[in-house]
């Protein structure tokens, strides 16, 4: 059944366990997820990020994303993660997402307030709930790499200020998690999950999951994270699948698919289980 984040979220708060988010940029992925969440009789969210549109646009990611999250046997939230511009955004509601990410947190502090809480406004009104993101979750490489990432970790005043203000339904924080392949384990901060859950009474969301050690997770959910972002190990995963399915001699794509999504599988049936507790 397609769902908002609220619908899975407070649940998972109340509850004490995490919900995954896994970007699907293509009808594999998006099988893979949904099917595993209702073998394990799991909420589930599912989308794609601004980042990732070159893959697969907007338009198409809908139109396989929404008749799959309403024919689903479990609760599946829609989710359009990163979204950078207000115009994007606005596309992912009319198009049948049911959550958005409005990610103004490389803006001043004011700037990020006002804008998200414009949105939230909009949003509220059709019904769709909104993640914002304060402080600011770099990559581990390339161009969004932070020299300094402990400069930009979400600062508890500050985000109870910001939620008040902006009226999201979750928050993003950056307490030592990164985007992408972790070269080093990161050392998430911990102590500073619990100060900003018992500030806000949010449910508060984990990017850069993709690499953490199993205990990270538990641990990020027993101190307030309700949902946790997962990418990179799916995306990997299935393309070892295909690479199996080839060394199997599989000579075509049809033949390659199944082994794709039980690659994935794998990954999402682990990571849900997990989060749960």
């Amino acid at each position: 059944m397609l769902v908002n984040m609220n619908d899975v979220l407070l649940p998972a708060k109340e509850n004490g366990y995490g919900v995954g988010f896994f970007n699907a940029v293509n009808v594999e992925m998006a099988r893979a997820i949904i099917e595993t969440a209702e073998e394990l009789n799991s909420p589930v969210m599912v989308g794609t990020a601004e980042i990732l549109l070159p893959a697969m646009e907007l338009e198409r990611v809908a139109e396989y994303l929404i008749p799959m999250a309403r024919k689903a046997s479990v609760p599946v939230c829609v989710h359009y993660d990163h979204g950078l511009t207000f115009d994007r955004c606005m596309e992912a509601i009319k198009l049948g997402f049911t959550s958005v990410m409005y990610d103004c947190s490389t803006l001043p502090y004011e700037e990020n307030t006002e804008k998200v809480a414009e949105m939230v406004k909009i949003c509220h009104a059709m019904g769709v709930t909104v993640e914002g993101e304060l402080g600011h979750v770099g990559d581990n490489e390339g161009a969004g790499k932070l020299s300094k990432p402990s400069d930009y970790y979400t600062d508890p005043a500050q985000a109870e200020d910001f939620v008040k203000r902006t009226g999201i339904d979750s928050l993003a924080v950056a307490v030592g998690n990164a985007h992408g392949d972790y070269k080093f384990p990161p050392k998430l901060d911990f102590d500073r999950i619990k100060i900003i859950s018992d500030k806000t009474g949010l449910p508060l969301v984990l990017h850069g999951g993709s690499g953490l050690a199993d205990e990270d997770f538990r641990e990020a959910v027993r101190q307030g994270v309700c949902k946790i972002n997962i990418f990179t190990d799916i995306d990997k995963a299935g393309k070892a699948g295909i690479e199996k399915g080839i060394a199997a001699g599989e000579k075509t794509m049809l033949g390659l698919i199944p082994y794709e999504i039980e690659a994935i599988k794998e990954v999402v049936r682990e990571k849900i289980k997990l989060f749960r507790g």
